[in-house]
């Protein structure tokens, strides 16, 4: 039987997860489970760059988000599952990536000037900030990953690892791999307001929510903009509420539901309580499962050392090639 291939992945602990973490990444995270090495960290240290001024929530987070990747189907028995701060390797690989990293591939990054520009109420004008994307591929690499599974809005952040890594190779020697991009599907939906589902957005729908909670989020969704009155036709295709129902509605009520928006034969106060009960029921699994782990925290907390130390020895072994490499 050939050995699988590694893939590696995080995400930064600033809050419990929403539907777009769920549909954007860890859905197809469950899925790779089978036929990949999964390593998958929390980017606890991450979260610094736009929260150094509020650190207080990161261990509750963590933990938090561990819950919801274990609840939606993430298991230690086929991951490893770590926090980014317990393999201080990471650290220190950081340290020594920063040295040959250009400062304009890090001003580049498309994903800093759009932060820069949205996030007006926070200052990000620090190195820990900027340089973020070499903390990212020091995370990367260290395990010497295939690939790493990303939205295409997201393969640039893959693409400045491999562009870190090749570097490095260039002055040290072929000591990394350049890990591949590997798109995955990430359905259309948009949080409440139709920006994109944040956090920072305050337009977020949680794994963690109650169905009253989900019930009373998705009456105040934007539907189709152009349609004023309960009387007008209506349009599906412009419809953020419908892009929800094709996901988690019956095929037959999402093609009535399209056929009766179109004639005004339904009104969206009407369409919003179907969709959020389709959405409550395919959520109750995960909700279950959640309530498990919320009782069984000391199980979470092993999970996660446990994890860690695992994914320590890999780090530490690359560390002894890198240390050599460099000569230092």
């Amino acid at each position: 039987m050939s050995q699988k291939k590694r893939i590696l992945s995080g995400m930064r602990p600033t809050g419990p997860l929403h539907l777009g973490n769920l549909l954007g990444a860890l859905a197809n995270w469950v899925k790779m489970q089978d036929d990949y090495e999964c390593f998958f960290f929390i980017a606890d240290w991450h979260a610094l760059t736009s929260d150094y001024d509020n650190t207080e929530p990161i261990i509750n987070n963590r933990k938090e988000i561990m819950i919801d990747w274990l609840s939606a189907g993430l298991t230690p028995e086929k991951s490893t599952l770590f926090v980014q701060s317990q393999v201080k390797e990471h650290a220190e690989f950081f340290l020594l990536l920063t040295m040959i990293t250009p400062v304009p591939w890090l001003e580049r990054n498309p994903t800093y000037k759009e932060q820069i520009g949205e996030l007006t109420n926070k200052d990000l004008s620090t190195f820990g900030f900027l340089g973020y994307p070499v903390l990212q591929a020091a995370d990367i690499i260290i395990y010497k990953p295939y690939g790493v599974p990303v939205g295409v809005d997201q393969a640039p952040h893959v693409e400045i690892t491999r562009e870190i890594a090749r570097r490095f190779n260039h002055f040290y020697g072929n000591v990394f791999p350049e890990p591949a991009t590997i798109l995955t599907e990430t359905p259309k939906i948009l949080g409440i307001d139709r920006r994109k589902m944040s956090k920072s957005y305050n337009n977020a729908i949680f794994l963690s929510d109650s169905p009253k909670e989900i019930s009373a989020k998705v009456s105040r969704m934007i539907t189709d903009p152009q349609r004023m009155r309960r009387s007008d036709p209506g349009n599906p295709d412009v419809c953020n509420v419908f892009d929800f129902h094709k996901l988690y509605t019956d095929p037959q009520m999402v093609k009535e539901i399209d056929e009766q928006c179109r004639t005004a034969g339904i009104g969206c106060v009407e369409c919003k309580q179907k969709m959020a009960q389709g959405l409550i029921t395919a959520l109750e699994p995960i909700r279950e499962k959640r309530a498990y782990y919320e009782s069984q925290p000391d199980l979470v907390d092993d999970i996660m050392t446990e994890g860690s130390n695992r994914a320590r020895r890999a780090a530490q072994e690359t560390m002894e090639e890198v240390r050599a490499a460099i000569k230092i």
